[in-house]
């Protein structure tokens, strides 16, 4: 699929403004013309930013709630989800704060400029969240292409107190790696096919308590 046509799923999908549009398209030259330098995402991907980034994060929005306050993207890296979020929230003018988590410094400037430019509602937090000390305040986290799903729940399950909702993108192994994690947690889920990949799955957990062993 072309570049165009893409722009034009993605838009029939999501009903975006042309004005939410034109945002996109300047965070896709700020991705590439950034992309040689701090690898932001994978090479093979730029042809297919519009259905593989932008369309792919833009589709978690959906389960996003009003009272949802301060949502975390852990391990943002390029703001993938978290810018792509952060612009729809905006477009639907729903007064959500988006926290990007991202411990490399580079990328994190990337970030602060995007936002700056993008005039979106965000925070860069350049920390490494596998620090011992370092605790997670936010009540709700999503995570894409951030660690296996096992690790995920672990670091919430140690590190966040009083959070409701966790929002991760699962791809080809996300089955595998849900009947896995089934037997170390007992979670409340649901999930929903991508509408990007019929191999990939949205998953919302809303509730997790690790099993007595």
């Amino acid at each position: 699929m072309d570049r165009l046509s893409q722009i034009d799923t993605f838009s029939s999908y999501t009903r975006v403004s042309r004005e939410t549009i034109l945002s996109l398209k300047i965070f896709e030259k700020m991705l590439i013309s950034e992309n040689e330098r701090l690898n932001l995402i994978g090479k093979s991907t730029i042809k297919d930013m519009w259905k593989r980034h932008f369309l792919d994060s833009y589709q978690v929005l959906d389960f996003i709630e009003e009272n949802d306050k301060i949502i975390m993207d852990l391990g943002t890296g390029a703001g993938l989800p978290g810018i792509i979020i952060a612009l729809g929230l905006k477009e639907k003018k729903m007064p959500i704060k988006m926290n990007l988590l991202e411990k490399s410094r580079k990328k994190t400037s990337f970030l602060k400029k995007a936002i700056h430019i993008l005039k979106i509602n965000a925070e860069v937090i350049n920390e490494d969240v596998t620090k011992e000390d370092f605790k997670l305040k936010e009540s709700v986290f999503m995570a894409r292409a951030f660690k296996p799903l096992e690790e995920i729940l672990t670091l919430i399950h140690k590190k966040a107190e009083n959070w409701k909702k966790i929002l991760i993108f699962q791809g080809k192994n996300g089955s595998k790696e849900l009947l896995h994690a089934s037997k170390t947690w007992d979670m409340k889920y649901k999930h929903r096919q991508s509408v990007t990949s019929n191999d990939s799955l949205i998953l919302e957990i809303r509730e997790l308590k690790k099993k007595i062993e």
